[in-house]
């Protein structure tokens, strides 16, 4: 099957959605929800991925720390779900948009027939014009929180899975850098932008480093990881800096921003849908 070329999935992490004391960036989840609203008045289909669910149930819970046991870190995924569903709701409302809430398991996508139901509800929202957000669902699955390379180890691995799924053309993922580097920025002040990637083999991955922020779970590495799923499909992934989504703009024009990691074409794949 082939891809559907105006349809893009975004993902945002949890360092893009807080400050960096950790509260809620509201002007950021402004941003995104003017940003993707938008694009999709241009005529592009839009699936947000976004992590952040524990960061903003902490805030709601007014706990002075990200919560450490698997009981405390569910119970706030339960309420920042809510919280941050409640923000989309009112940020994408101001644009006119209607958003729908999507939560995932990794058995959802295991199982031939739940995997099914699921194409099928993103593709009858995105053809009403709705927008799709989607998260792990934390407060009853453990595999984003403490994961060892499960399916859904991180939100940058769900969305290369949704992006797989839905078939759309462009993966983004929004990071608390400006995209891939040949070292640590934070680290090494003369770290070089690699603004293009055809192949992602182990000397890239060795460039990867560690971990990310201390706000989020996922590092340069989960990255690539999500980036090598996606190519393999044909799709296009871009890394670029979560604190200016207007470079979502400069995505879609196809100009050149943060890093791009070139999808492999596929030999005798279908031509690219269009709609």
């Amino acid at each position: 099957m082939g891809l559907y070329y105006n349809r893009i999935v975004v993902k945002v992490g949890t360092s893009t959605l807080t400050n960096e004391i950790g509260q809620n960036d509201l002007k950021v989840f402004d941003c995104i929800a003017r940003v993707l609203s938008d694009i999709q008045n241009m005529g592009y289909e839009v699936i947000l991925v976004s992590s952040g669910a524990i960061a903003v149930g902490a805030n709601k819970l007014k706990l002075k720390e990200r919560p450490a046991s698997m009981r405390l870190k569910q119970a706030a995924a339960a309420v920042g779900q809510c919280s941050i569903m409640y923000l989309y709701d009112k940020f994408f409302g101001d644009y006119d948009k209607t958003v729908a809430q999507i939560l995932l398991n990794a058995e959802d996508m295991e199982n031939e027939e739940k995997k099914e139901n699921l194409i099928n509800t993103f593709n009858t929202l995105l053809e009403m014009g709705i927008i799709p957000i989607v998260n792990e669902n934390d407060s009853v699955s453990y595999t984003e929180i403490q994961s060892e390379d499960k399916l859904f180890g991180d939100n940058d691995t769900l969305s290369a899975v949704v992006s797989v799924l839905c078939r759309a053309k462009s993966l983004v993922i929004l990071s608390d850098i400006d995209g891939f580097y040949d070292s640590d920025p934070r680290l090494h002040p003369d770290a070089k932008l690699i603004d293009s990637i055809s192949v992602i083999d182990e000397r890239v991955l060795s460039l990867a480093g560690g971990t990310g922020s201390r706000r989020g779970t996922g590092g340069m590495k989960t990255k690539l990881q999500a980036a090598r799923l996606a190519t393999s499909q044909g799709i296009d992934t871009i890394i670029t800096n979560g604190k200016h989504p207007a470079a979502l703009y400069k995505v879609i024009k196809g100009d050149r921003i943060g890093t791009i990691f070139t999808g492999k074409s596929r030999d005798g794949a279908d031509p690219l849908i269009t709609q």
